[in-house]
Parts: structure tokens; sequence; C-alpha cells
């Protein structure tokens, strides 16, 4: 939602006929992220039940997919991102002989099972595009490397660049802020994936729990609904004194917290983008990512998810926050959902330069 609001208000704004299709696969995330932008689904499937797997979540997208496409059979589907659901819905765009636009193609890890099931998704929707809109450069020649044709690779920037540019010229996020937390000197944290589930959780929150307790520091951390996680989050930090654990917010207040951390320790992608839009440096805790850019650029470390190496991360990005570099944003400029406008219309665009 958030990566799509933005094209979907260009395409409304140009008097292009565009329908907003939801699969509400994660039905309280996604009207959250309604609420803040303002918009209504013109399709809701509502695929979302209790304990779903991966193949169910497939098999309801393409069965459900096709009978809407066959109704509006547009002359574009747009999916965005690395879920089952924009793999699913490409597929039955293909099948439909429907043209089909990725938006933020060609991210790859190099590891097909790391992050899961997200790399094979996105391999599989880059070929089946006609559109690839690539967000950086990076994930441009990725695409290319993949034999994926020129003809069907456009340099566009990250769309999220473009929400957050707007949501920070329309929202009070300080006052936001004052109103959740009263920290003023705290790590964000978010951590959900499915690979790091378990085990690795633990040793990510016990590396994260010794840093705050050595450093001084706070965590805030809104905690994910999933049960696996709140289990492993709850068993280490709950009763923490410095440890303030959050219900899931919406998307601006999650903004406001961002704006107001110190820096970020996360295993979230979309994170990786937007922090440095407010200017925070990240420690990942994954073992690899499809965003490079981010730690090429000085932006974050990649950390692992050892309770050492998740500990030396932090306080290395500890030091780094002690000086001021000139650091350009890799993922955008606020103009991408222009550009894909102007693609979709066959007219001339520029390309992003980060």
């Amino acid at each position: 939602m958030i990566k799509i609001a933005p094209i979907y208000k260009e395409l409304v704004k140009y008097g292009i006929e565009t329908y907003l299709i939801a699969t509400a696969q994660h039905r309280d995330m996604m009207d959250m992220m309604l609420e803040v932008f303002g918009l209504k689904p013109d399709i809701d499937m509502n695929i979302m039940t209790h304990n779903q797997t991966l193949n169910m979540v497939a098999s309801k997208v393409l069965d459900k997919m096709e009978r809407v496409l066959r109704n509006i059979m547009p002359d574009v589907l747009l999916v965005q991102g690395d879920t089952t659901t924009a793999m699913a819905s490409s597929i039955a765009a293909f099948h439909l002989g429907i043209k089909v636009g990725h938006i933020e193609a060609g991210l790859r890890s190099g590891n097909l099972y790391d992050p899961f099931p997200e790399e094979m998704n996105r391999r599989v929707i880059g070929v089946v595009s006609d559109y690839n809109f690539a967000p950086t450069r990076k994930a441009f020649e990725n695409l290319k490397k993949e034999g994926i044709d020129e003809k069907r690779l456009y340099l566009t920037g990250n769309t999220v660049v473009d929400s957050l540019h707007y949501i920070k010229s329309n929202y009070d996020l300080k006052s936001l802020r004052n109103k959740i937390v009263k920290s003023n000197k705290y790590i964000l944290v978010t951590l959900h994936r499915r690979e790091n589930q378990g085990e690795k959780m633990r040793n990510i929150l016990k590396g994260l729990k010794k840093f705050s307790e050595d450093f001084d520091i706070d965590i805030v951390f809104p905690v994910h609904k999933n049960p696996n996680v709140r289990k492993v989050v709850y068993e280490i930090l709950d009763g923490y004194e410095k440890a303030n654990l959050l219900e899931p917010v919406n998307y601006i207040e999650f903004l406001s917290l961002l704006d107001g951390a110190e820096y970020v320790l996360t295993d979230s992608g979309g994170i990786q983008e937007e922090a440095p839009s407010f200017g925070k440096l990240v420690v990942v805790a994954r073992n690899t990512t499809e965003r490079p850019e981010l730690i090429e650029s000085g932006w974050g470390i990649l950390a692992g998810t050892k309770e050492d190496s998740v500990y030396n991360a932090l306080e290395k990005v500890y030091k780094m926050s002690k000086n001021s570099y000139d650091r350009k944003n890799p993922f955008g400029d606020g103009k991408s959902s222009e550009r894909i406008i102007k693609i979709l219309q066959g007219e001339k665009y520029e390309e992003f330069k980060g």
C-alpha cells in the first residue's frame, strides 16, 4: 500500500481509469495503510484465513485474480513487491495475455532461500513483466544479468520516497511521536521475518538487550502480530525497564518513531529504504540483503543474526552516528511515480540518477 499509493494517486490525477485491487492477505495492516492514504479498494478479495500456508495464498490469488481480470481486462496489471500475492497475480495476468508492470523490480540477494520466499517470487515476476520498474541502478543491472530484455527495463527510483516526501510535508510527526513514547533516546526495532523466527530472533534480541544495557539507550519496538514473533519478543524483553513494547502502529505513527530514533535495528526490507529519507543509520539483522545499496552507501551494516554480531554492529553504528557524513539517498528522489506514469503512456522520462 505504501508503495502503490503514490502511483494510484498519480494515475487518478492523469485521468487514467484505475482499479485498486486488494487481496487482504494481512487485513489489519492493509486497512491501516488505506486509512493513512485515504484510499478504498475497488475490489477486495479478502483471502486471509488463520494459519494459511504460502501454497494456500498462491492458489487463492491465482483463482480470484483470474476472475477479477477477466471481468476488467485492463491494459496493464501493476504489482508491487516481493510477496506470494504479487507473484501469483502476475502469473494470472500473464496467462490471460495482460501486460504486467512490476513496481520495485530487480531486488536480489543472490540466495534463493534468503529472504524466503521473496527472492524466488521476485525472479518469477521479473520474467513475466513487460515493465520492470527498477528502483536503483543495481536492481536494473540485476535484471540485465538475468537476461531480461532492456526494452522491458526502466530505472525509476523507489516510490516509497514519494510517499515519505508527502507524509513529511503533511503530518506533524513530532507531536504524534510524543503521544506514543516519552523516551528521547532510543533504538527503533522491528523484527518479523519468517527465516528469523525462533532461535535466530532470540539471539538478535539478546544482542540488542545487552547493547541497550551497556550504552544506556531505550528500545522502542512495535511488535508484529505474528504469534511466533510475539512469543520470543516477550520472552526476552518483557519486564526489561528500557524496552517499550508497543502494539503495531499505523504507518504515520511508525514514521514518527523513525523520525525520532537514534538509529534502527530491523530485518525488514522496507525500513532499509525508509530510514535514509529520515537520516537514520540501520543495523540489518539478516545474513543477506536484497538492498545492498544501503550498505554500499554507508547508511547501514549487515549484522547477521548472532548475539555477538548484532551487538558489534550496533556498537559500530553508535560510533558512526557521532560523525556527520554527506550520504545521498540511494533509493529515490520523490519523482518515481511520475516516471512510471510517463513510461506507461509511452512518454519520454528522465532516469533516476541515484
